[in-house]
């Protein structure tokens, strides 16, 4: 049991797999309930939206005392928050949370935290918009896996 919390853990902490991954492997090859998949899974990717915009913060901080990438932050992306600011104060947090919630690769926290930084979230901001989104995701993937083929095959024709 321990060996299986633990992979699903390790599982959501991978770029690109995060909890689409865990909670599939965690319903189908361990013989923990689903209940507890969805909770340890959530958990884990919540855990990893702190570490991740943590990082982000700490790497930006050494990325930013480089001259050349200092002066090309301030004039792409600063200006471009400018730009953007009416678009985020229409969708905001919500709007995050559905970019982190929607189960396809290349949305999840990983990129929901770079691109909140980016898009000057503070870390309130991306938090709440993290945990709205892991839940949206976890419940998603997990409604997938306990309903079987039928709802992947639904998933599919809708693609």
């Amino acid at each position: 049991m321990i060996q299986h919390i633990l992979l699903i853990f390790l599982i959501t902490f991978v770029p690109t797999l995060e909890l689409r991954a865990s909670i599939p492997y965690g319903i189908l090859k361990s013989e923990l309930s689903w209940e507890l998949v969805f909770l340890v899974a959530s958990i884990s990717n919540i855990l990893l939206a702190v570490f991740v915009w943590f990082f982000i913060k700490y790497l930006m901080r050494y990325f930013l005392k480089i001259k050349i990438i200092s002066q090309y932050y301030n004039k792409l992306v600063v200006q471009t928050q400018e730009k953007i600011k009416p678009y985020i104060h229409k969708y905001g947090v919500l709007g995050l949370a559905v970019f982190i919630g929607i189960p396809l690769p290349g949305s999840g926290v990983y990129t929901g935290g770079f691109g909140a930084y980016l898009l000057g979230y503070d870390f309130k901001e991306y938090f709440i918009a993290s945990v709205l989104g892991v839940l949206i995701a976890a419940i998603i993937v997990t409604l997938v896996m306990i309903s079987g083929g039928a709802a992947v095959n639904l998933f599919i024709k809708i693609i």
